[in-house]
């Protein structure tokens, strides 16, 4: 399985997902061309719903739901909703230089002790990497909370930024976890100078093996879009819809920490939506290749986030 995590990877990287704003239309991508053999006959997706208000859906049941594979209709053949049962978190930091900016690493450092408050300890698990040109195993994945946060002090900014380099890294080895219920948590000004691989690459690499990224952007409220600030750019669009793109694709959100009262909102909201996750299943296509997925409920006024799609082995039945 390594090695095909490694193929997977190696072929998505030079396939384009084309994407536009998270807010307004959906974003639009180019199916990747890579192909490998998982050795599973169904594909899961775990899907977090929600109400207008942004509060969790807990009563919804398999009919309530639609999966559209390629636009079409695939049935269901496995249904269920947990809030109950570990949770597996990676939480990556940055490190690079830029974040010593407006005291971005302390700003971090304070994300994730916020996150860690919310853990159930003895059961959840949680690992801490950090990165700035290069990855970093700085905890173990561990069920105590404590470890994480005696870590953070050792944590120095420095060098340059493969932000979306490390984010591929990470994802692949929470593909591994046992628990259903997983994530990918990035804390990071979002600035990025050194990666092979692209914000679009990354996300159909996170999709395809079924791990959210939830980006948490620390940023200073001058920089904060929505409260007036002036947003920081790379290239030709704002960081921060690069970076919710990126975690649109992968059924993950991006969240904005420029003040303590956000920072504690956005620990509790990550938390919240790992809690509440139905999952999903159905018989995965017999032709090879990238399947885009939708996840949809009847009820419009609901919000779905789930992964965009996956990839899918030969096989010998039709389809």
């Amino acid at each position: 399985m390594r090695s095909l995590r490694r193929a997977l990877i190696g072929g998505l990287g030079g396939a384009a997902l084309l994407l536009t704003p998270v807010h307004g239309q959906s974003p639009v991508q180019d199916r990747p061309s890579a192909t490998f053999r998982s050795g599973v006959s169904l594909v899961s997706v775990n899907a977090v719903v929600k109400d207008r208000r942004g509060r969790p859906v807990r009563n919804l049941t398999r009919d309530d739901f639609t999966v559209l594979e390629n636009g079409a209709n695939r049935p269901i053949v496995d249904f269920g909703f947990s809030d109950q049962g570990a949770v597996s978190f990676g939480v990556l930091i940055d490190q690079s230089g830029s974040m010593t900016l407006s005291n971005n690493l302390d700003a971090a450092r304070e994300v994730i002790r916020h996150l860690v408050a919310w853990f159930d300890a003895g059961r959840d698990e949680i690992a801490l990497f950090a990165f700035d040109k290069q990855l970093r195993d700085v905890q173990p994945f561990t069920t105590d909370a404590d470890a994480i946060t005696a870590a953070l002090p050792r944590l120095t900014a420095y060098g340059t930024t493969a932000l979306y380099d490390a984010i591929a890294s990470t994802a692949e080895q929470l593909e591994t976890r046992p628990s259903p219920r997983r994530a990918l948590i990035v804390v990071t000004d979002g600035l990025d100078t050194a990666s092979t691989k692209t914000a679009e690459d990354v996300s159909a690499i996170a999709s395809a093996i079924d791990v959210p990224v939830y980006v948490v952007v620390v940023m200073s409220p001058a920089n904060h879009p929505d409260h007036g600030g002036i947003p920081l750019r790379q290239g030709d669009a704002p960081i921060t819809t690069r970076l919710a793109n990126l975690a649109y694709w992968t059924g993950g959100d991006m969240l904005i920490a420029s003040t303590p009262a956000e920072t504690s909102q956005a620990a509790r909201r990550l938390v919240t939506d790992l809690r509440h996750q139905y999952q999903l299943a159905f018989e995965s296509s017999s032709r090879a290749g990238w399947h885009e997925l939708a996840v949809r409920t009847r009820n419009p006024d609901l919000q779905v986030r789930a992964r965009s799609g996956y990839i899918a082995q030969p096989s010998s039945h039709g389809n």
